[in-house]
């Protein structure tokens, strides 16, 4: 399979410069997107779409950083996105959801329970009901599933066919996920926004602001705290194989987004 790192949101929150790291990918079964960033609607009607959020995460909403242009400018066709795999429904996440009507979503059932039912006050004022107002094809994906790098319950997503693995780790929100890809010479790792920073790896220091609105919008703070140490420790095990990556940590986008 053949994967190319799409930015789909800059974003200048105060203090911090940050990206939107979306993954496409060439596949048998089509093209698969994992995350999609901010749409086209986003950028067409911010105020609706993205509410008062928006002034805090000041996104740039540059069309021509949306995945469904960043697709057509590789040559590529976006009827041909067959699905998505989403980390958490997050509005900079899934915001180019109906750029893409007609491919299958696939997320935690945990995280549809959250987002689409919205249980609790504090996940209905979250999450944007807007964004998958146009009736997407939701694919839930219940608990359990096979040990994968030291993860339990992962499912491989075989609607989609090999190489795509769903690896549930809540905290940031109550069905959070990373997306891991088999890359052909390595494993990807997509682990969305369970850390932010690369320095979260490393064990170092994370700038204060980042570290504040990280446990701020947190589902739940201990498990955050949980998946940084696990993550840390499975990046300091420095498996060959396997590169960890953040949604919007801009300098590990950049390292892998330069050309082979």
């Amino acid at each position: 399979m053949r994967v190319h790192h799409l930015n789909c949101g800059t974003m200048r929150p105060p203090g911090a410069d940050l990206v939107c790291h979306v993954l496409l990918v060439e596949s048998d079964a089509g093209l698969v997107l994992i995350d999609t960033g901010f749409g086209l609607a986003d950028v067409a009607d911010p105020r609706s779409r993205l509410g008062a959020p928006r002034h805090l995460l000041r996104p740039a909403l540059d069309r021509e950083e949306t995945a469904v242009v960043q697709i057509q400018r590789l040559g590529l066709r976006p009827s041909d996105v067959r699905h998505v795999v989403v980390t958490h429904f997050d509005l900079d996440h899934i915001g180019g959801l109906a750029d893409f009507p007609h491919a299958r979503v696939h997320v935690t059932a945990a995280e549809a329970d959250g987002a689409l039912r919205a249980p609790t006050g504090r996940e209905r004022r979250r999450f944007r009901s807007v964004q998958w107002s146009h009736g997407p094809d939701v694919v839930e994906h219940g608990p359990g599933g096979e040990s994968w790098r030291g993860f339990a319950a992962a499912r491989e997503l075989t609607e989609i066919g090999p190489g795509f693995v769903l690896v549930p780790l809540p905290g940031h929100t109550r069905g959070h996920a990373c997306v891991a890809v088999d890359s052909g010479s390595r494993w990807l790792l997509h682990c969305g926004d369970a850390f932010y920073h690369r320095n979260t790896l490393a064990g170092a220091r994370v700038p204060f602001g980042l570290r504040l609105a990280e446990f701020g919008v947190a589902h739940d703070r201990a498990l955050v705290r949980a998946n940084h140490a696990r993550l840390a420790a499975l990046h300091q095990r420095a498996e060959p194989d396997l590169t960890l990556l953040s949604a919007h940590d801009p300098v590990i986008y950049a390292a892998l987004s330069e050309p082979a």
